[in-house]
């Protein structure tokens, strides 16, 4: 391959298919996440990227050796590492005095970091210590974020969006029930976020609707906020705009209230109403005295009185 102003142009048929793949399409693929740790680690780090791994698998490329890099401060190595595996999740794991057990997970948009977010592991559970049986591999999780910050704080609604991101898995078209079986939930109190993982159990219930129990699988894990590196809201906009072949065609005089429900607005031509076919009725026939009269309909005809 060649790169010509920018453009890069293929000399092969092999090299063609690979810039055909890697070219913006109308539905995009699933978001894939590579998993690297830095320079300097512990095994509790080693050991939780491993684990988010295999939560997050296939849709994950586990890097063993160590990177020596620092996301905030030159984030050119995960760029590039992000363009050679078509990756644009990252997870990037890191030990040291100043910042014990931390764990930065972030997003590209166009092959450049667009927000990353820094945690601190402040209690961990490994996926090995819990035992219970586990989801089979590549399930899509449900995720549950509990807590007010989640809806109110700036920092939270982003991590949020980070977090669902990172761990929803492929789009699918539906699911059947069976298929619901593993649920992640985040739940951000006093400054802490708390992330657990439960396998739900289908239970007999006497009915037709079954009865649902949740059991830890693991990880666990207690995060503090640490560093946060946000894009800016035009930037953000433009990472989540939508095609214009994907938006719903809007159809006229046709709108939804707050509640979904739908209203239609019909146009007809003005009618007279004067000519207009009424129900039959003997109360609104009219007298034979009104017709011989000629008295407007609706008025009791006057009675002439007679001497007796």
């Amino acid at each position: 391959m060649t790169q010509l102003d920018g453009v890069t142009k293929p000399k092969t048929k092999r090299s063609k298919r690979f810039l055909e793949g890697r070219a913006p399409k109308l539905m995009e693929d699933g978001k894939s996440a590579m998993i690297m740790k830095g320079g300097n680690t512990n095994q509790a780090v080693t050991q939780a990227l491993k684990d988010i791994y295999a939560l997050k698998k296939p849709s994950a490329v586990l890097y063993k050796k160590k990177n020596i890099t620092r996301p905030f401060e030159d984030s050119t190595s995960l760029e590039f590492f992000s363009k050679k595996t078509d990756c644009s999740l990252f997870l990037f794991g890191s030990h040291n005095k100043k910042r014990p057990n931390n764990l930065i997970f972030g997003r590209l948009f166009d092959f450049h970091v667009l927000d990353m977010i820094e945690l601190g592991m402040e209690k961990y559970v490994p996926l090995s210590e819990i035992k219970a049986s586990k989801c089979p591999e590549g399930t899509k999780p449900m995720l549950v974020f509990a807590g007010e910050a989640f809806d109110v704080d700036a920092e939270h609604r982003r991590l949020k969006s980070l977090l669902t991101d990172f761990f929803r898995g492929p789009s699918v078209a539906a699911v059947r029930l069976a298929g619901l079986e593993h649920v992640l939930h985040f739940t951000a109190l006093e400054g802490k976020i708390y992330m657990r993982s439960y396998r739900c159990l289908l239970k007999k219930s006497g009915c037709r609707t079954p009865r649902i129990e949740l059991e830890e699988i693991g990880p666990s894990f207690d995060f503090v906020l640490r560093r946060s590196h946000l894009a800016s809201d035009d930037l953000s906009k433009l990472a989540h705009k939508q095609p214009k072949a994907l938006k719903p065609k809007k159809k006229k005089n046709i709108s939804r209230d707050i509640f979904g429900t739908k209203f239609g607005q019909v146009h007809m031509q003005r009618q007279d109403l004067s000519k207009l076919q009424t129900r039959k009725m003997k109360g609104l026939r009219k007298r034979k005295s009104q017709v011989v009269s000629g008295e407007p309909e609706g008025q009791v005809p006057k009675v002439a009185k007679t001497e007796s």
